[in-house]
């Protein structure tokens, strides 16, 4: 937004969002990724899976620039993050917003000032403006009006991750970073959670980059999904093209009992999920306290 300043100036507006390059990442002796490469372009949404350990998180964390790589490239649009100014790396930050797994909520502010905290601190719009702002997100991701004056202790699980995204959302970001979305849902909730984020997707034009193991997210709503394994990155693809792959932990994560289970719930390959609307839609019109 304007008001933020013309700090987006000199980003990558074209090529891929996000660009990683022989990343080694470590802690002491212990190596978590070894010559890790992985590319996700604009629009996608973009599932990073992988067993316990196999540095997930680790991954979102240096990409996101909370871990210093030891080795390799991180780069978001277009710029090496370990090596930006200040002013140049405030313009990424604005770029991207950022759902953590718990939400990571301001326990004693409301929903409507957790919200409101990213645009208090990078715009110089008024108190009366940030606080509107607010409430458009809040009602953008489905939450019923009143849910804004409530504290991250009175809501549930579900209204807390859609708080945590709507503060994601609050600067307008054109990606956006998922940790588990649907930790700790029930499979009602975290069906419409999926929806919702493939809504969002599609009516902002967001490249959304996730973590999950979630089998249903991501044959509901993933373009490709990427596998850690063996401290890099053994395939990218569809999750239809993964089904037939040869790597070992692949075969048994897709074509095990809850794999299958979750391709037999999957709609055709670009089918629409049950319930969501045309791109340029606003999901704030499906309102849930899932």
């Amino acid at each position: 937004m304007s008001e933020t300043g013309d700090a987006r100036d000199g980003l990558d507006e074209t090529g891929p969002v996000i660009e990683v390059k022989g990343l080694r990442t470590a802690f002491g002796d212990h190596v978590v990724h070894d010559n890790l490469d992985l590319t996700v372009p604009r629009g996608e949404v973009f599932a990073v899976v992988g067993g316990s350990g196999a540095g997930k998180s680790v991954l979102l964390n240096t990409i996101i620039g909370l871990k210093r790589p030891d080795a390799g490239v991180v780069k978001v649009f277009g710029q090496d993050i370990a090596h930006v100014s200040d002013r140049r790396w405030s313009a990424i930050e604005r770029r991207w917003g950022v759902l953590f797994q718990m939400g990571a909520l301001f326990s004693n502010l409301t929903v409507q000032e957790n919200v409101a905290a990213p645009l208090f601190e990078h715009t110089n719009l008024s108190r009366k403006e940030i606080y509107e702002l607010a409430d458009l997100k809040i009602a953008l991701v489905g939450l019923r009006p009143d849910a804004g004056s409530l504290k991250p202790a009175e809501l549930s699980g579900g209204m807390r991750k859609r708080a945590g995204l709507a503060r994601a959302l609050a600067l307008d970001p054109q990606l956006l970073f998922l940790d588990e979305p649907t930790s700790g849902l029930d499979p009602i909730g975290a069906a419409a959670f999926d929806e919702l984020i493939r809504d969002l997707s599609e009516s902002l034009d967001l490249t959304v980059f996730m973590i999950t193991h979630d089998l249903d997210t991501l044959y509901a709503i993933t373009d490709r999904v990427a596998v850690v394994a063996d401290k890099h990155i053994v395939a990218a693809a569809p999750v239809r093209e993964l089904e037939s792959s040869d790597h070992p932990w692949i075969r048994e994560y897709f074509l095990g009992p809850r794999g299958r289970a979750a391709a037999g719930k999957a709609k055709p390959a670009g089918a629409k999920p049950a319930g969501a609307k045309p791109a340029g839609a606003n999901p704030a019109g499906s309102r849930t306290d899932a």
